[in-house]
């Protein structure tokens, strides 16, 4: 594996989010452009609240993910370890919004943990590969 296996990854975790709102956009009639968060707001659709939250949590997951991408890869982390946790990462994050959507709560968590762990992994490689 190559780093760009693992900027590959960093685009399809900037693109997760939008995947998720599609979702939830998709999952109810007459959505509002005019006012996006207030029509989900309004909504009582669980479906369409639960990928709702997948895309907030994505959106949330990915700067901490692209730091750990980039800081790895500018401190000389061996770029298929890299490339490993950047798959997994974006393995997990997938996933955890299909758990998510699907209402399977400890299937989520499992794989939100998981990919928790993978941007970790990857910031304390960057920095021990620094100290």
């Amino acid at each position: 594996m190559t780093l760009a296996t693992a900027y590959w990854c960093v685009l399809v975790a900037a693109l997760l989010p939008y995947l998720w709102v599609a979702v939830a956009k998709a999952s109810a009639p007459r959505y509002d452009n005019r006012n996006p968060r207030g029509w989900v707001a309004r909504q009582d659709n669980p479906r369409l609240q639960r990928a709702y939250n997948a895309h907030l949590n994505a959106l949330e997951a990915f700067a901490p993910f692209a730091a750990g991408v980039a800081l790895a890869q500018l401190s000389g982390v061996a770029p298929s370890t890299i490339a490993a946790l950047a798959l997994g990462f974006v393995s997990l994050r997938v996933v955890h919004g299909l758990a998510y959507v699907a209402d399977l709560a400890l299937l989520r968590s499992l794989a939100w943990f998981g990919a928790l762990g993978c941007v970790i992994v990857l910031l304390v490689r960057a920095a021990l590969a620094v100290a």
